[in-house]
Formats: C-alpha cells, structure tokens, sequence
C-alpha cells in the first residue's frame, strides 16, 4: 500500500484552515454562555484521563451524524444557536481534522484547542472525572 498524503500532511492542512485557541484563551471563556466546549476523544480515553467540566462528549466516529439535523443520530445540543463549538481530542491532531470536516459541512462556529486535552492537563486547567461528572448530575 502506498500512501500518498499521510496523516502529518492532513493534519497541517487542516491546521491551517480552522480556528486554533490556546488553552489559555478557551479556559478564560469557561462557563461562557456562547460556548460549547465538544470533547470528541474516545470513551475510554475520558474513562481513564477524565475530561473538561461543562464540555459534551461527542465521539469523534460518530460525530458527522450527530452534527447534521437531518441525521437520525443527531443531537440538539448541535442546534444551538449563537454557540461556538470549540473541539478537543487528546494532542489536537483529531480536533483539528473534525473542526475542518465540520467546516466542510458547512459549520461556521467551530474551533479546535491547541494541544487537546494534554495541553490542558499540563497548564494546570481544570478537569473532572466521568464519577464527578455524574455526580454532579445527579446531585
């Protein structure tokens, strides 16, 4: 098999075409009523990682078909008006290849976070488990 544009290239084109926020910038918005933090890392990664407070788990498999209204699989938290959807996986490699595909699909208030949920981890910001997460649900 022969690959003809590999992941690294795919993932700087789409670097270049998305809006790329620091940690810094995403963690002073925190609670914002204008934005939607989407965490889009797989289950098992937030089961043993955790995740960020307020964020909405979105698989990265699945969320093209929970993005499009007229999907049987769609969620109304993506309907939302005046929101803007900011993405994150675990080093921003993911992130930044689904902000473009939801550009592509015609998103206009979609962003991804530079360096994922690593990043976020390692400038101290603030994360929860999936157990405080319910917890907090439920309480």
């Amino acid at each position: 098999m022969t690959i003809t544009k590999g992941y690294k290239a795919l993932v700087d084109e789409a670097m270049a075409q998305v809006r790329t926020y620091t940690v810094g910038e995403v963690r002073a918005r925190l609670g914002a009523a204008d934005l939607q933090l989407v965490d889009i890392r797989d289950v098992r990664e937030l089961q043993a990682e955790g995740t960020v407070p307020g964020s909405f788990h979105a698989p990265r498999g699945m969320l093209e078909f929970w993005v499009d209204p007229a999907s049987p699989y769609f969620k109304p938290v993506f309907g939302t008006e005046g929101k803007e959807f900011v993405l994150f996986c675990g080093a921003g490699w993911r992130s930044a290849l689904a902000a473009r595909t939801l550009q592509e699909m015609g998103m206009t208030n979609v962003a991804h976070i530079d360096g994922g949920f690593g990043e976020w981890k390692k400038q101290g910001a603030p994360t929860e488990t999936l157990e405080e997460r319910k917890a907090k649900k439920s309480g």
